[in-house]
């Protein structure tokens, strides 16, 4: 009998898939959504300190092999994001992602998150369409350290750090996390895109910028998380293209101890964390791994 239940540091997980942080868990519903339908944990949208609009339409659309988006971080806040965490976390593990433009603003958004029950906290250090926040300033390896070591300081629960594909030296940023004394990686995040109408001749996204998710960046992704698994001892969670059981044992096998869901939701809905560990345990069974521990960094081998 295979097992799909894993760890991701000190944080225990039924099953290993998780919603990516930004695709339906903007309320509590939505995470209890979610975690009903066999996610080990759900990531919530990324909360900043002050309710955000985000960017202007258009800011989202379907390409081929995926989607591209420049949301611009829409939030409610942290404060009125209270209500949604009470809800969600009688439910399950919650992982709160949070952005913010240094040190101070992370350590104060996930000294939060914690008194609302998460179990840990996801820093967005990657995304690529907001200015001053994400990937402005976690391609930087100080800052990554400074943030990673002041939120350590100000809470007692796992700190994983969601990093971006789009740097040259993600390993570097990678070992920042590791020597600030982060839980774990969480590895990619969209890339950076744009769409361009030769009708108007002018880029689509009112932003300009976006980025681009589905499976076009699977393999980005898993190459990713491989680079990290040769130089990290702290666990990684891969993410990026995943839709079927395929897809996650590739993220698996290159290094990843769990990994999280996103776009294919959309096309799939919240069926596909079923399909995915129905899939997986087939797999494992006729290929005789035991379980997901055994599994991990296979390719490494």
């Amino acid at each position: 009998m295979v097992s799909l239940k894993t760890d991701v540091g000190s944080i225990s997980l039924e099953n290993p898939g998780m919603i990516a942080s930004g695709i339906m868990d903007e309320t509590g519903k939505s995470l209890v959504r979610v975690l009903r339908s066999g996610a080990g944990a759900a990531v919530t949208k990324s909360i900043g300190l002050e309710p955000k609009p985000g960017h202007d339409n258009p800011c989202f659309m379907e390409v081929r092999g995926g989607y591209v988006n420049a949301m611009g971080l829409p939030n409610p806040g942290i404060e009125l994001f209270r209500e949604e965490m009470e809800e969600a976390v009688k439910e399950g593990k919650i992982i709160g992602s949070i952005y913010g433009a240094g040190p101070e603003d992370f350590s104060k958004l996930a000294a939060r998150m914690e008194d609302y029950g998460a179990c840990a906290v996801e820093l967005n250090l990657s995304c690529p369409h907001a200015k001053g926040y994400g990937m402005e300033v976690g391609t930087d390896p100080a800052m990554v350290k400074a943030i990673v070591s002041a939120v350590k300081s100000s809470v007692s629960i796992p700190v994983w750090a969601k990093l971006t594909p789009n740097t040259h030296i993600l390993t570097q940023i990678g070992l920042a996390v590791q020597e600030a004394g982060g839980d774990a990686v969480v590895a990619i995040n969209t890339l950076k895109a744009m769409v361009i109408s030769p009708e108007f001749a002018r880029p689509i996204m009112s932003n300009k910028f976006c980025g681009l998710s589905g499976e076009a960046v699977k393999p980005v992704g898993v190459r990713a998380i491989y680079d990290l698994a040769t130089v990290l001892d702290i666990p990684l969670v891969g993410v990026g293209g995943i839709s079927n059981w395929r897809d996650a044992a590739e993220y698996i096998m290159a290094g990843a101890s769990a990994f999280q869901v996103g776009s294919a939701v959309g096309t799939e809905g919240l069926c596909v964390f079923k399909n995915i560990n129905e899939g997986l345990s087939a797999f494992m069974e006729e290929y005789g791994y035991g379980s997901i521990r055994s599994m991990v960094g296979a390719a490494h081998e």
